[in-house]
């Protein structure tokens, strides 16, 4: 049960993450950003106290935000720890990736030094693994995720509240969210620059010229990518300037880059989203081509800069890149769909590209008849769409418009209909769903070790899937039963799949110079508007026990 439910854990703790990473560039000033960094450790990553430290420009930290506790807030808000009590902190305990977990049974030598610090009572665990009240976790926020850049400052968090000790996926989660940290910290202060700058350019008209030079060297030295574009007019768009970081980021030199603009550059399938960002305030994350031909993902953040009190505006983007994080969004997205050992989509992943093809409006209700005769009365429907048989056009529908112009109650779902239940082939066409159920390979369990069974349901797999199309489905329930989503099948077709895949699995298979074999049951159901995910799959599940019980038993393969 628990190995089922870890992809809903691992996905639940993906939308947490990703929604507090989210609220990060929210935050208007510096303080409301390190206020916020506190917050979503609270809020996403499970713990109950946090405190921000930010490194002062004379090196030391001083603690800048807290959160979980009034208390510890009103004892450490505002105090300071030096640079060299961070850094024997910082050196000590366990290395947990980026991060420092100091146990209480090292850390009791850190109890007098400078650093501010907060310490509820407790008793001491009672099981190995259990969070002590006086264990320490840091999370030093780098420029760079391996942790070699500049130090900004530490996150330091506790009490976990589960009671123990981080698992591997929180400790992943928490080094990603204080490097994320870091790239907020470092935005809000290079937003607070821009505007400083932004606001002398507009009231400052006696400082024009050193106002245009603060604002050339925050774009031109800004760690992340920045461009001016041209706004309004025949060459709206077009790129007039370009700052290394960002010539650097799509490997383009600038003079290259002034004949482009984002458009032309933007991924095929993110051209919607960027002509969706507004100008003033628009915020957009989409992929944009490097010369290599290679796509990078970015966050566009754009504003408008007047360039003098009257004059002409311009569009200043900045660009930042996120690869990293939408690289390690896909793996966990990815980890928390599919299963871990055959790789082929989960339980939970079958289920929603099923659900996906369904809908709770059966095919040949009175309001789809009324939606297909609109569509051909327009001359762009097909009436063989939707198998409402003995219903004329508008048939039920009276008093409804019946102007082609007119609102007409079709959502552009394309219904998934069942083939005839009947004996014979009518050459109906449908979404089969063919459950697999093993024979035969508890006793290989049994044994030979799951070792072996582990392998076998690797090559089964393998076999399943290489004996389908490329559009069809094939995922794995759980344990040794597997499901196929093909789409396009008669009753004829789905029935000759299924002998085409049970002679795939019988074929003897080698594990450590070992050859077992196992047999398959399939049950064949349909997919139809009208019935659940569930209910597709309970029917396939209870024909393939009829297959199974119907079958004799000499011609089930076993190893």
């Amino acid at each position: 049960m628990e190995a089922e439910s870890e992809p809903y854990v691992r996905l639940t703790t993906l939308r947490q993450l990703h929604k507090v990473v989210a609220e990060l560039n929210t935050a208007r000033s510096l303080a409301d950003t390190l206020q916020t960094v506190a917050d979503g450790v609270i809020n996403g990553l499970g713990f109950e106290l946090a405190a921000v430290n930010l490194v002062r420009p004379d090196g030391d930290l001083v603690v800048a935000a807290v959160a979980g506790s009034a208390g510890a807030e009103a004892l450490m808000a505002g105090r300071v720890g030096s640079r060299d009590s961070w850094e024997r902190r910082l050196s000590m305990g366990e290395r947990w990736g980026t991060l420092c977990f100091v146990p209480y049974t090292d850390g009791w030598v850190l109890d007098d030094d400078d650093v501010p610090q907060w310490h509820t009572a407790g008793p001491d665990p009672s099981f190995n693994g259990d969070w002590h009240p006086r264990d320490r976790l840091f999370a030093p926020m780098h420029t760079s995720p391996d942790g070699k850049g500049e130090l900004l400052g530490v996150i330091s968090v506790d009490r976990p509240r589960n009671g123990r000790r981080p698992n591997s996926w929180s400790v992943e989660a928490l080094q990603m969210y204080a490097f994320q940290s870091a790239i907020a910290i470092s935005n809000s202060r290079l937003r607070a620059n821009m505007q400083r700058a932004l606001v002398r350019l507009e009231r400052e008209q006696q400082a024009l010229r050193a106002s245009e030079e603060s604002f050339r060297q925050a774009f031109e030295y800004a760690p992340s990518g920045m461009a001016v574009a041209e706004m309004g007019g025949d060459q709206h768009g077009r790129l007039l300037r370009t700052n290394d970081a960002l010539c650097r980021l799509l490997g383009r030199p600038a003079s290259a880059m002034r004949r482009y603009s984002f458009s032309d550059l933007v991924h095929p399938e993110d051209i919607g989203t960027l002509l969706r960002t507004s100008a003033e305030g628009g915020r957009a994350e989409l992929r944009l081509a490097r010369r290599d031909g290679s796509y990078i993902w970015v966050s566009l953040r754009n504003s408008v800069v007047a360039d003098t009190a009257d004059g002409p505006r311009f569009l200043l983007t900045h660009v930042e890149d996120i690869e990293e994080r939408k690289r390690h969004e896909l793996q966990l997205a990815h980890r928390a769909s599919h299963d871990a050992l055959t790789g082929l989509p989960n339980s939970a992943e079958l289920r929603a590209r099923l659900s996906a093809r369904l809908c709770g409006r059966a095919p040949g209700d009175a309001a789809d008849a009324y939606a297909v005769s609109a569509a051909v009365f327009a001359g762009v429907g097909d009436p063989t769409a939707y198998p409402a048989e003995g219903l004329e056009p508008y048939e039920g529908l009276e008093g409804m418009e019946r102007s082609v112009g007119g609102a007409l109650p079709y959502d552009h779902h394309v219904h998934t209909v069942a083939p005839s239940d009947g004996p014979a082939d009518d050459g109906s066409k449908g979404l089969a769903v063919l459950f697999c159920d093993l024979d035969g390979f508890k006793s290989i369990n049994d044994r030979f070790g799951h070792h072996t069974g582990d392998a076998v349901l690797i090559e089964v797999a393998r076999r399943l899937t290489s004996g389908v199309r490329d559009g069809d489905t094939v995922a794995r329930l759980g344990g040794d039963e597997f499901v196929v989503l093909a789409d396009g099948l008669g009753t004829a077709d789905a029935q000759d799949l299924a002998v085409r895949l049970r002679n795939a699995i019988i074929p003897p298979i080698r594990v450590d110079g070992r050859a077992v074999r196992v047999g398959a049951s399939f049950g064949i159901s349909w997919a139809g508007c009208g019935m659940t995910a569930e209910e597709v799959l309970q029917s396939a599940d209870q024909r393939m026990y009829v297959e199974k019980r119907s079958r004799a038993k000499a011609n089930r393969r076993a190893g």
